[in-house]
This record gives C-alpha cells, structure tokens and sequence, in this order.
C-alpha cells in the first residue's frame, strides 16, 4: 500500500535540533507516511542521526548527497515521493503529533491541491511560544486562489502546507536550484497558489517553527536572494500567461518582502540593496504606484522617497 503522505526533511548540520524533529515525524497519528531525509552534505553527526533513525523505523528513508543548497534538496526529495500528498518539515522544527492525520483528512474529504495549518513560532533563545494565524484567509472554507488572493498574503511556510503530490507533477512545480541562496520557500510558495483551485485552511496550529538566529544579514551572497526568488515569480506568471492577472500582487508581495530583507541587512548592503530597490521601482513605475490597489497611503510616501530620494534612508534603520 502506498503511502498516505510523503513527507521531506531537508537536512543540513542540524545534529542540535533533528531528533526533536524526527521524533515529532515518527510518532504522528497517521502511521501511513514514508519519511525522507534529504542530507545535503552536513559535516556535523546529523546522518549518522539519520541512519540511526532509519535502523529503527523503515518507514525512513535517506538520500545522501554533496551540499548543493535547499532548494535542490526539497526537488530531490519531492522528486522520490510516492505518497498520495506531499508534508514538508524542516530539520529545525517540529509538528504536533496530528498534524498530518489532521491535514490528510480534510485534504481528502475535499479534493483538496493544498490543506494549510496555522503555526507556532518557538523562540529557541527562551523556549517562548508564539501562535502566527494565517489570518487573512477564512478557515473551513474551500479557497480558489484563483479568485480569492488571501493565500497570497501570508508567510510562505510551505512547511505548514500539505500538496497532493498529482497536483505538483502536474503542474511541474519546483524550488528554485540557487546554491547557497535563502528564501527559496518563496517562489515557490507563490507557484503553487497560483495553479492550486482547490485549498482550505483549519484553525489549528500545528507545527512549530524554530527560529534560533535573528543576526543581521552580513553575507554579500544572499544580499540579493530575495530579488532571485521574485524574478524566478514574474518568469514563471509569464510563461503561465499569468502576469498581467497577478502583476499588482507580484508588486505588492515583492514591496513587502524587499522591506524586510533591507530591514535584515548591514551596512553597506543595506544601502547597496536600497538603490536596486529605487531602480526597480523607477522601471516598474506603472505597478508600484497608486493605482495597485494593495497598496496603503503609507506604502506609496515610502515608494516615492525609495524611487525619487533614496539618500534619505542611507542612515536610516528601518523602512
């Protein structure tokens, strides 16, 4: 019998954090799953974790491969799945033990491309606990993104997300392949909801993501990750033939999420960043302006001193 559902573990230098993880996979409700553990080249003790845990349990499998980046090791892992849907769970977080009996169901009884959860952030520094609801979208409620942008607007979290896995071969939907870039659950995250018609979410949060390191981004590398992930976007929506339905969307999803990564960033990066922005905003006048109707009063000040006068905010902190 095949699995119910397939879930990926991306696994990279995560000894400190992956039998938490694991332990939170093995012991779900729903037993019919196949666990596959994707390590992408760690140099700490976390396959021979792995192994130890794939001894005792043969529902786990692993692939073993030279680090080539995340997004290159969710494709290799969806790629192996044979479940009906598709669970993600980072090697840093953990789900609550009904997490995937609890999203199967409903994805089942509904004929559903995507099921979502709400989700707890765990801050690793105090153990604190925070409940982030995906709080624009109605719960119990079938969703065609197609006409209804609410899944859109909420934190990527494709690992809070479960995918019938016809529904992702179908649509030939994968990560963006950029070693050692950051962001790739956001292309992604995009991609899906763009081709999903059928999705709903259940008022229930039900994994925990880890955050243990909020330092400022000081890498020239991953200064320009984030403008990766929307390129790979406004290529994939045009190929789709999607764009010019979902080019105000787009503009406002790659506002917001432009701010927060220059809001990460050290000198002189920050500034670095600040001008590309100014730049893509002067050649895309025609979108970032008061007409894209998911734009506030405030959004569009910010817009126009980041189109016209950038050098104010060369000192500044924040956007």
């Amino acid at each position: 019998m095949l699995p119910s559902v397939s879930i990926v573990v991306p696994v990279y230098n995560v000894e400190k954090y992956l039998r938490q993880c694991l332990d939170s996979i093995i012991n779900q409700s729903l037993t019919n799953i196949e666990i596959i553990c994707v390590n992408d080249g760690s140099t700490d003790n976390s396959l021979a974790i792995l192994q130890e845990y794939a001894d005792k349990d043969s529902r786990v499998r692993i692939i073993d491969k030279l680090n080539s980046g995340y997004g290159h090791s969710m494709n290799v892992g969806i790629q192996q799945c044979v479940g009906e849907y598709i669970g993600i769970v980072e090697s840093d977080d953990f789900a609550e033990p009904d997490m995937f009996e609890s999203l199967y169901k409903v994805a089942v009884e509904n004929d559903l491309d995507i099921a979502r959860c709400h989700f707890f952030t765990f801050m690793q520094k105090d153990s604190s606990i925070k409940k982030i609801d995906s709080y624009q979208m109605k719960s119990h409620v079938l969703i065609n993104p197609q006409n209804d942008s609410s899944p859109f607007l909420q934190w990527p979290s494709v690992w809070a997300n479960l995918y019938k896995r016809s529904f992702i071969q179908k649509n030939n939907l994968k990560f963006l392949e950029t070693p050692g870039a950051s962001y790739q659950d956001t292309a992604f995250s995009f991609k899906v909801y763009a081709c999903a018609t059928r999705m709903m979410l259940i008022d229930t949060p039900l994994i925990y993501y880890r955050i243990h390191d909020q330092s400022s981004i000081k890498s020239k590398d991953k200064v320009f990750c984030i403008c990766d992930e929307f390129n790979e976007i406004i290529t994939f929506c045009k190929n789709k033939r999607l764009y010019e339905k979902l080019k105000f969307l787009i503009c406002h999803l790659q506002y917001k999420s432009y701010k927060w990564n220059y809001n990460r960033l050290e000198m002189p990066y920050r500034y670095q960043f600040l001008l590309h922005m100014s730049k893509e905003i002067r050649e895309n006048k025609q979108i970032y302006c008061k007409k894209n109707p998911f734009f506030s009063f405030k959004d569009i000040k910010k817009i126009l001193v980041i189109r016209f006068l950038p050098l104010l905010y060369k000192y500044r902190c924040k956007l």
